[in-house]
């Protein structure tokens, strides 16, 4: 018997490609069907294998439609002719490359050699219709989660760069490619956070302009800039254009940023960072190597070596001289963030971050965030669950780095762990906050009662 199933949108306008997921009270089964919508087009629906259910049958499709849309699931097919395809990875430790239909992307599994190339996570993505790698040297990621354990409390311990992932295919047909990341952060100087382990759920639908993640990290607690913190999260999501070159040169909110300029932490570390170069009297041949490394323009260098050199897995400082010279940092940082000449600022429209000291703003808490380039019109919009209480917002043209990251001043974490991303990719620069409001409003899905 033929199933019927109604999608409503709550939301004004187009959607592309929308994911939807719908169960029905049945045993049915083959791995794909094909359903007749209303106006008459066949629709490829995948079933979900990781959701089977005796008595139940879980499947997924994607719709582009505008207010609302019925379909009928009619029958199983052996060929989807259309979907997600799989190339060959571009880097050592990929893992998988995909043509979504709409993105190209590469997702890797890291090497744990503690450089930039190392980093498990998507480390080349770009849309079809742009074909502008948004990673091109494979050197920075989109996805990692960096504190409580990228501190200087915890010895600046960098997981993405100093771990690797096991990579689990959950789902993988023509409508959706689910992943699942499992790993265990390196240990740090902190006991309260060593042995944890962690795991990063990625979803990519077919033809989809956004896709969608979740991590889970093990219960933990401990102190971060002078504040508890327990159970939240930096996620990083990194970016290049190269040196004197920017892929997004704007910051916006959806309801207007409060925000705070320039990054005193940052100016501290490198100063320390020069310092630890001038005197140190390490011996090991790994301070050698970055003190060779980090001779030039520091500004210019890839921020991740600043971390490296204090790095409690990289033995280039003994694990005292790291105490003892982020101390200093630390208290410095501290001090310096909250002078009176540090004041809020507030403002309705788009920041231009470059503009502001170290190329750094730390907005309020938010839900609905972008980066886009203002000649451009790309646009890069996130959509959290619940809301970050605050962010990195990093624009640098000396190194060509974007940052968007989950965390306030001072490396402090504040993404609750658990919390659903969504991000948007695309021409949006000008609809950014309409995207968000669908990215937040998925459509309702209602399956009639047979015989309906």
């Amino acid at each position: 018997m033929p199933f019927t199933v109604v999608v409503t949108d709550p939301r004004p306008g187009w959607r592309n490609n929308e994911p939807v997921t719908f169960t029905v009270e049945h045993d049915l089964t083959g791995e794909l069907w094909r359903a007749h919508t209303d106006t008459g087009e066949d629709l490829l629906c995948q079933r979900l294998s990781s959701s089977d259910i005796p008595g139940r049958a879980t499947f997924i499709t994607v719709l582009s439609f505008e207010g609302k849309t019925e379909f009928t699931l009619v029958e199983p097919i052996d060929n989807a002719g259309v979907g997600i395809r799989t190339g060959s990875a571009q880097e050592p430790d990929g893992f998988v490359r995909l043509d979504t239909g709409y993105f190209d992307l590469e997702l890797c599994t890291g090497t744990a050699q503690g450089t930039g190339s190392s980093k498990w996570g998507l480390r080349h993505f770009r849309s079809l219709h742009e074909g502008v790698d948004l990673l091109p040297s494979g050197d920075n990621a989109i996805g990692g989660f960096y504190g409580p354990f990228f501190t200087p409390e915890n010895g600046l311990i960098n997981p993405p760069e100093h771990t690797t992932v096991d990579i689990e295919v959950v789902e993988r047909g023509p409508i959706l490619h689910h992943y699942r990341m499992n790993g265990t952060v390196p240990d740090g100087l902190l006991a309260e956070l060593k042995g944890k382990t962690f795991s990063i759920d990625w979803w990519f639908t077919y033809g989809t302009p956004y896709f969608r993640r979740r991590y889970r990290v093990d219960n933990f607690q401990t102190v971060v800039n002078g504040r508890s913190v327990t159970n939240k999260i930096t996620v990083g999501d990194e970016f290049e254009g190269g040196r004197g070159r920017l892929v997004f040169d704007r910051f916006d909110v959806y309801s207007g940023t409060h925000y705070r300029a320039g990054d005193p932490y940052a100016e501290e570390l490198a100063a320390m960072v020069e310092e630890t170069l001038a005197t140190s009297t390490s011996e090991s041949p790994k301070f050698k190597d970055f003190r060779g490394q980090l001779s030039g323009e520091i500004e210019a260098a890839h921020w991740d070596l600043y971390w490296r050199l204090f790095c409690v897995w990289e033995g280039a400082l003994d694990d005292t001289e790291i105490r003892q010279r982020l101390e200093r940092v630390r208290a410095r940082a501290h001090t310096r963030a909250d002078l009176e000449e540090r004041w809020w600022v507030h403002t309705g429209g788009p920041i231009e971050v470059s503009a502001v000291p170290d190329e750094t703003i730390f907005p309020g808490p938010a839900s609905k965030t972008a980066e886009f380039h203002s000649e451009s019109e790309r646009a890069m919009v996130w959509w959290t669950s619940a809301p970050s209480g605050a962010f990195q917002i990093v624009q640098r043209p000396q190194s060509g780095w974007v940052n968007w990251g989950s965390n306030g001043e001072n490396e402090c974490p504040e993404l609750p762990v658990g919390v659903e991303i969504k991000t948007a990719y695309g021409p949006f620069a000008g609809t950014w906050r309409q995207v968000a409001d669908q990215l937040e409003s998925p459509p309702e899905v209602r399956v009639l009662p047979e015989g309906t």
